[in-house]
Formats: structure tokens, sequence, C-alpha cells
């Protein structure tokens, strides 16, 4: 009577261990990959314009640091974690026939008017 309450035990937490697992994995798509450039590239911008010599200067105390803020901050996190919407042919399908079938309901249904 032990062991199989402790195999069910068991078995539970494999299985919630595999979901959890699941839940962890990060794929980064082709987009991704372009907003986590331009984020890079605007860190390499700002850091660019940081490096002039001026101190009084509008774009080394102003615009470099606005650079580097949106590209640490928003841009990668943003580019990491950014998922595209997915359509599949089956929504499409079902969407189509719905269509077909309120036609096809509406015909039948000469006498009810729609306003």
């Amino acid at each position: 009577m032990a062991k199989t309450k402790t195999s069910k035990v068991q078995n539970l937490k494999s299985k919630k261990t595999k979901k959890s697992a699941e839940h962890l994995h990060i794929s980064l798509g082709t987009k991704n990959y372009m907003i986590i450039g331009l984020g890079i590239l605007l860190i390499i911008i700002g850091y660019f314009l940081m490096s002039e010599n001026s101190v009084d200067g509008f774009m080394p105390t102003t615009v470099a640091p606005i650079l580097l803020f949106i590209g640490y901050c928003f841009m990668i996190p943003f580019g990491i974690l950014y998922k595209e919407k997915k359509t599949s042919v089956d929504e499409i399908v079902i969407e189509d026939t719905s269509t077909e079938e309120v036609k096809q309901n509406s015909s039948v249904s000469g006498n009810i008017r729609t306003v």
C-alpha cells in the first residue's frame, strides 16, 4: 500500500517539474533579434555621443543618457519578452465556415428582417 502512494506522489512531482520546465523555454524569433539589435545600436550611439569632450554640450549631457536609458531599460527587455501573436489555419477555417453558415441560415429564414 505504501509503495503505490509513493509512486503516485513521484509521478505527480515529475509531471509538475515537466510543466514548470516547459514554461522556462524562451524561443526568440527574428523580430526579437531585430529589436535587441536596435537596442544595442541605441546603446552604441549613446556611448558615442557621450564620448564628446564638451561638458556643457546638449548631446553628451541630455541625448546620450536618454538613448542609453531607452536601450538598456526598454528595447533589450522588450526584445526578450516580445511574443508574436500566431493565427493558426484552423481558426481561419472556423471563421470562414461560420460566415457561410450565417449566410445559409439567413437565406433559409427569409421572413426574418434584419436591421
